[in-house]
């Protein structure tokens, strides 16, 4: 015999022939942690972040200061349904606002609430 095949002969098996499960679990082992480090490392903050975001977007209201993912800064001065329209400022006078329609999941934060 050569050498490559009393190689194959002496690791054929053996893993279930000597442990039977407790070698199946051993070699599960490691995958089983990755994915629970995973979970904590990646997924739940990632589930908090966004239940933090979906209760800033239900919480917002006409007058609050915001800032859009674009950079867009403005006061939000309409709400219907799933969109916001923001004043942007003035245009020459004061009479002059741009208004933009955006869709409310485009708003990054809210900056401070505007008293009216």
């Amino acid at each position: 015999m050569d050498l490559f095949t009393t190689v194959a002969y002496a690791t054929e098996g053996t893993a279930t022939q000597q442990g039977g499960i407790a070698a199946l679990i051993t070699s599960f082992l490691p995958l089983v942690l990755i994915i629970v480090v995973f979970y904590f490392l990646l997924i739940r903050p990632q589930r908090k972040r966004d239940k933090e975001t979906k209760a800033m977007l239900d919480a917002l209201k006409v007058g609050d200061k915001v800032v859009t993912i674009g950079g867009i800064c403005g006061k939000i001065s309409k709400i219907k349904d799933s969109y916001v329209f923001i004043e942007t400022g003035n245009i020459g006078t004061e009479n002059e606002k741009s208004v933009i329609k955006m869709e409310r999941s485009a708003i990054k934060s809210v900056e401070q609430k505007i008293k009216n």
